[in-house]
């Protein structure tokens, strides 16, 4: 029987119960829940990307339970909040193999936290997905029950660069991380792509979230020539700080980077809206609308669905369509194999060539576990947000 994204979403998926020998499954217990870990930043500076993820894992878990469970049994949410700690996120994740006894874990959604409990899921056989880019956090041969749902950092800077180089025309770049391990991995990533390209990156630096004034770095940055900065951070509060300072400075600079330039919560953060123009931030074909304000089908369908339920207006969809798309991954797995045992859950991951999801179409197999799409990362003009999505950045045809 064909599945539907539909019925998947509403955990009604009727998958075929035997295995490829033809023997039956063996039965899964009705009144056994599916316990999924969840690690994410829900308070902290880079705590807005762990919301609207969180914002997604509620409503599809809800939306599954809602619909009777899986095979009748229940989705449950175990949540820890690391604040982006990797120390807080090591501890979680122990807790949550060795006493919550999870089926599967989604997360975490910082990369320095990943780098940290990567090794940990490795060595218990915990399935996990995970949205952080970090490319060596995915590696099949290392970490087989490793699987991004998201793009690498890879792809990210390489969409950030080719904007930077064949649209702006800047051959001089600030690079800026925040001192996180995901930010100065990135920053460091970023100022050798460019330099491979012939391009110079006059500035490169990892930056405090925290700190209050972000004068010295942009003057550092302008006195060196840059013609456009490139950034990577999750802190909102961060970007907001160097986008008033761009202003205060009187510098029209453009900005380009992390996706987390284009969240809502920048809007409340700059002193006056024209401090956002000329950012373009990391994003997604699924989560652009056209020239009419149109979605493509799949994304209005699950904007449709969030109506009324999940709030977008201080988000973004493809956080939102992420943490969907996580628990319906681990609920398919579960309802596809009979199963809660990490070899079954990771054997049908491997085996998802495609997997049609509301963020992509991801393609796992047992040597590629990077299972996000190039061609449908884009830039987008961050000021453009409609439910969470977003025009496309100048100079996409």
């Amino acid at each position: 029987m064909n599945v539907t994204r539909r019925e998947i979403l509403a955990g009604s998926a009727a998958l075929a119960g035997t295995s490829a020998a033809g023997l039956p499954r063996p039965a899964i217990a009705a009144n056994e829940p599916i316990r999924i870990g969840w690690l994410t930043t829900l308070t902290g500076p880079g705590s807005a990307p762990g919301i609207g993820f969180n914002r997604g894992v509620e409503f599809a878990a809800g939306a599954i339970n809602a619909a009777g469970g899986v095979k009748g049994r229940m989705i449950e949410v175990v949540t820890r909040d690391t604040q982006g700690d990797p120390t807080k996120c090591v501890n979680a994740t122990q807790e949550l193999i060795s006493q919550q006894k999870v089926h599967a874990i989604w997360g975490p959604t910082n990369s320095g936290e990943s780098l940290a409990v990567t090794a940990i899921m490795a060595r218990a056989k915990m399935p996990n997905i995970h949205p952080c880019v970090v490319d060596t956090l995915i590696d099949p041969a290392k970490f087989p029950n490793a699987f991004r749902i998201a793009p690498s950092n890879g792809q990210w800077d390489e969409a950030a660069r080719k904007y930077c180089l064949n649209v702006l025309k800047a051959k001089k770049v600030a690079v800026f991380g925040d001192t996180t391990g995901y930010g100065v991995t990135a920053a460091n990533a970023c100022a050798a792509g460019f330099k491979q390209e012939g391009a110079e990156a006059v500035v490169v630096a990892n930056i405090d979230a925290t700190q209050p004034d972000m004068t010295p770095d942009m003057l550092r940055a302008r006195n060196a020539g840059a013609e456009a900065i490139v950034l990577w951070t999750v802190s909102t509060g961060m970007i907001a700080r160097l986008l008033n300072t761009r202003a205060a400075m009187g510098w029209d600079v453009p900005f380009t980077g992390h996706p987390a330039l284009a969240s809502g919560d920048v809007a409340g953060l700059i002193t006056k809206p024209a401090n956002w123009e000329k950012v373009y931030a990391v994003g997604y074909r699924s989560c652009s609308f056209d020239a009419t304000g149109a979605l493509p089908p799949r994304s209005q369908e699950l904007v449709d669905r969030l109506a009324g339920k999940v709030n977008l207006s201080d988000s973004l969809l493809w956080w939102v369509a992420c943490g969907v798309d996580a628990v319906n991954l681990v609920a398919r797995a579960v309802e596809a194999t009979g199963e809660t045992s990490s070899a079954a859950i990771i054997g049908h991951w491997n085996a998802l060539d495609p997997y049609p999801g509301y963020f992509g179409d991801y393609r796992f197999t047992k040597e590629r576990h990077n299972g996000y799409p190039e061609d449908g990362i884009v830039m987008s003009a961050a000021n453009t947000a409609k439910s969470g999505s977003f025009a496309l950045a100048p100079g996409y045809g």
